[in-house]
């Protein structure tokens, strides 16, 4: 096995959903700036999450309304021209 191409930085890290307030515990290598003192009075690496199992509707079974109306007139909107040459 090469030596090179593994990551070093294996560590713990802290993910936390702020949709919903929620965050867990486990180990990545990804790079951030921000730390935090988890339950165990330790500071570690902080990654913030839009979304996770505890916000997303498949895992939750509640639906969260977004403001797609918005989206798909402004998408109408821009391309109205299109459909009026064809």
């Amino acid at each position: 096995m090469n030596k090179e191409i593994h990551p070093k930085n294996y560590r713990f890290v802290v993910f936390k959903d702020f949709s919903c307030d929620h965050s867990f515990l486990s180990r990545s290598t990804i790079e951030t700036k921000d730390t935090i003192v988890w339950e165990d009075g330790k500071e570690y690496p902080l990654v913030k999450l839009e979304i996770s199992s505890a916000s997303h509707p498949f895992f939750t079974g509640q639906m969260k309304f977004i403001d797609t109306a918005g989206r798909i007139e402004k998408f109408q909107k821009k391309y109205a021209k299109f459909k009026k040459k064809a």
